[in-house]
């Protein structure tokens, strides 16, 4: 990985900036909602519903760039997440434990946990937990697409009943993900010269095909829709049309867009494209699910 890679990924949460503007008063913002404690740490949430027009539907967003999760005013979160409020969706903003203190192993347990509390909780913020969408961008794609194919009932007998939840989501929209891990995983201890880049990636190299999601692509996983640059230089479009190829063979509704001259991150007339081409999406799949 170059100087280059490593600084696009820490500043992904900023290159998927969806742009338009929602005013305050029209959205109720809840913002840190506590889905567990780590360490002496409180792990959190911010829920961003409309006010006015609310569908009953809404998407989680991975907030994760390089696998590092940064805290944003949830204001200018709902100005950034106007697309998706204006049509009704409510909107959660996930954290999950950042490297270098946490790994990729932790950090899936992390938004495994998140959801299962969002699909418990979901009434009291209007939402029907079988309406969930989930989204991000790189390292927010990866783990969208992570919780998309490996979900599960729950956990049987936990303390915790929010733990005894399932964490599946019935619609999932990835930028530029990476979905196989088996060759960057690094172990442990790694010696490379890409050791302390993305310390995410320093975990046990046995256990990279847990964590690389077109591995675990099931025919009963949820609609997915891809979006990736071909100009990409840090995660190759190849990730991307691996998995779709991967999708459509196991029979799973799912959609591919290439935009041309992209990088990774999407600007101007691209981030618009892509934008509305996700925001279709969730309206198809969490609206009307059947089409």
């Amino acid at each position: 990985m170059t100087n280059k890679w490593r600084a696009a990924l820490a500043a992904l949460g900023i290159a998927l900036l969806l742009g338009g503007a929602a005013e305050a008063a029209e959205v109720q913002i809840i913002p840190d909602v506590v889905y567990g404690h780590k360490d002496g740490l409180a792990m959190t949430f911010d829920v961003l519903k409309p006010k006015a027009n609310a569908n009953g539907a809404a998407v989680i967003f991975m907030v994760s760039g390089g696998w590092v999760s940064t805290w944003t005013p949830p204001e200018q979160m709902a100005n950034r997440f106007d697309a998706l409020l204006t049509k009704g969706f409510t909107v959660i903003a996930l954290r999950h434990g950042s490297s270098p203190r946490y790994l990729i192993p932790d950090i899936v347990a992390d938004v495994r946990r998140a959801v299962r509390f969002i699909r418990y909780s979901a009434a009291q913020w209007g939402v029907d937990p079988n309406r969930l969408g989930v989204h991000g961008g790189s390292a927010g794609g990866h783990l969208s697409l992570v919780i998309a194919t490996t979900s599960d009932t729950g956990v049987p007998g936990a303390k915790e009943p929010f733990m005894r939840e399932s964490n599946r989501v019935a619609s999932v929209v990835a930028y530029f993900p990476p979905v196989d891990l088996r060759a960057w995983a690094r172990g442990l201890a790694p010696t490379t010269p890409d050791a302390t880049r993305f310390p995410a990636l320093n975990f046990e190299r046995e256990k990279a095909a847990d964590y690389s999601p077109i591995v675990h692509v099931t025919r009963d996983d949820p609609p997915a829709l891809l979006i990736h640059g071909d100009k990409d230089p840090l995660v190759p479009i190849s990730h991307s049309q691996d998995m779709f190829k991967m999708l459509q063979q196991t029979g799973v509704k799912s959609e591919f867009i290439t935009i041309p001259g992209a990088g990774h991150g999407f600007e101007g007339a691209d981030a618009q494209r892509a934008t509305a081409a996700m925001v279709a999406w969730f309206e198809q799949t969490l609206l009307s699910p059947g089409k």
